[in-house]
């Protein structure tokens, strides 16, 4: 399976200190040079970068095309990061492409690509048993708690979910 992320759902699992859930769901993530660059090169989060830098399932690829980089963005609105991976996914035919900004999920969606966001990725840890109900419980306080948008929607939906199994 060839799974493509953006940097959002990474972040989050690191907030939550369970980024290897992807390893244990996809075995190895993509992620473009700009998703990468955003993810450890802001010095105000050296910690994180190391951990994104020494992780072995995440691996950093090139997308090249950079006049389609830039017209999707302009197009679209999206910033560099997003567009890189919707571009790379779909160029790629990737299976699933990580994302939990709404507005690039949007596109996405519209490009027929699969999409999964960070609420997505801990239910089906749940389901596959990798993380238990409590895990989620005190994940899902952490994003709440450190400013992590979660629509309430979708967090009354993945409550659902995990209590009807």
């Amino acid at each position: 399976m060839i799974v493509v992320s953006d940097a959002t759902p990474v972040i989050s699992l690191l907030k939550i200190n369970q980024l290897n859930l992807l390893h244990g769901l996809f075995q190895e993530v993509l992620i473009p040079q700009a998703v990468y660059d955003e993810l450890t090169l802001n010095p105000a989060f050296e910690k994180e970068a190391i951990q994104i830098k020494e992780c072995t399932f995440i691996t950093k690829v090139e997308v090249g095309q950079e006049s389609s980089v830039n017209l999707f963005q302009r197009v679209t609105g999206l910033d560099r990061g997003e567009s890189e991976a919707i571009i790379y996914t779909d160029n790629e035919g990737a299976d699933l492409i990580l994302m939990d900004e709404i507005k690039g999920r949007k596109v996405a969606v519209q490009m027929g690509l699969n999409v999964m966001g960070t609420l997505g990725i801990l239910l089906e840890a749940y389901e596959q048993k990798l993380l238990s109900r409590e895990e989620i419980f005190s994940g899902l306080d952490i994003l709440k708690n450190s400013r992590r948008f979660i629509s309430e929607a979708l967090y009354k939906q993945l409550i659902e979910k995990i209590n009807n199994r």
